[in-house]
């Protein structure tokens, strides 16, 4: 194959998964936030704003 010919595959293989996980993704960051806060207090665990932020960063890497 030819060096442009893998390029472009690897250009329309970011742009397919791109277009896909934006068609799957469940919710929103925002929306899975809130879910979060949410299950933490109802088992008595109590997180302000950028605690949660922080800890949705740290499960992120």
């Amino acid at each position: 194959m030819k060096p442009l010919h893998i390029v472009l595959a690897v250009i329309g293989g970011a742009i397919a998964g791109a277009a896909v996980g934006l068609l799957f993704a469940p919710e929103s960051g925002t929306t899975t936030r809130s879910k979060i806060a949410q299950y933490l207090k109802e088992k008595g665990i109590k997180l302000k704003k950028e605690e949660i932020d922080e800890l949705a960063a740290e499960v992120a890497e």
